[in-house]
């Protein structure tokens, strides 16, 4: 676990090619050194994934530092649909199907391949896509509607403890926020699981305690009685 934080977030979140090969061959080095009951190999066993480590962390400063490397390693991005129409040539290239490239179109909300301008299969197995100008949502900057700024949230309580540091970045007190709680009628932390604030100044909350008049239930199994 230690050496997958060392090398970096990519271990565990959408794979390339090569982050999958170094996924599989971390777990099979592991693997035998967890199983092997030999105690003359463990060492060798430490050493290869330690070394396995080294030359994994080496590649990824490589790929950091040139984008020729990058690309070799990684891959880069191949375009699949242009203007509507699908580019079987690169398909077969990438051992892409034409029914996995329009499951992730539904997936994205794409029924209609003439609707596509450019869809791109990344590096990770995903689809990227850029809907015709024609069918993308309208944004309020089409429709010169002025918009204002909306930063993110910043977390002031979580799980029924206060977030001190964001509180004294934000200038404001302990006090200032167990007032604001009161008047949404909340008298102690304990009962807050999370609290941030807006840009705009306005609070959020939500409390362990939900208020709902009739809870949404979408499981089909019976619920034991009361």
């Amino acid at each position: 676990m230690v050496y997958t934080r060392i090398l970096g977030k990519q271990q565990i979140g959408q794979l390339t090619f090569f982050e999958y090969i170094t996924g599989i061959t971390f777990g099979s080095i592991a693997g035998t050194l967890a199983t092997d009951r030999n105690p003359d190999m463990t060492l060798i066993h430490f050493a290869g994934l330690t070394f396995f480590a080294a030359m994994t962390f080496f590649m990824g400063l490589v790929s950091l530092k040139s984008r020729t490397a990058r690309k070799v390693i990684e891959g880069e991005p191949t375009i699949v649909v242009h203007n509507g129409q699908i580019l079987d040539q690169n398909l077969r290239k990438m051992r892409y199907n034409l029914d996995e490239l329009l499951m992730q179109l539904r997936e994205k909300g794409v029924f209609r391949v003439d609707d596509v301008e450019f869809a791109l299969l990344e590096p990770n197995g995903n689809i990227s896509v850029l809907p015709k100008s024609q069918h993308r949502p309208a944004t309020p900057g089409d429709l010169g509607v002025p918009t204002e700024y909306e930063g993110l949230n910043i977390e002031l309580v979580m799980d029924g403890k206060i977030i001190s540091r964001n509180l004294q970045q934000l200038g404001f007190s302990e006090d200032w926020l167990r007032r604001r709680l009161r008047e949404r009628g909340i008298t102690g932390l304990d009962q807050v699981v999370y609290a941030a604030i807006a840009t705009n100044g306005k609070l959020y909350t939500d409390v362990k305690k939900d208020n709902l008049q009739m809870p949404v239930d979408i499981s089909d199994w019976p619920k034991p009685p009361r």
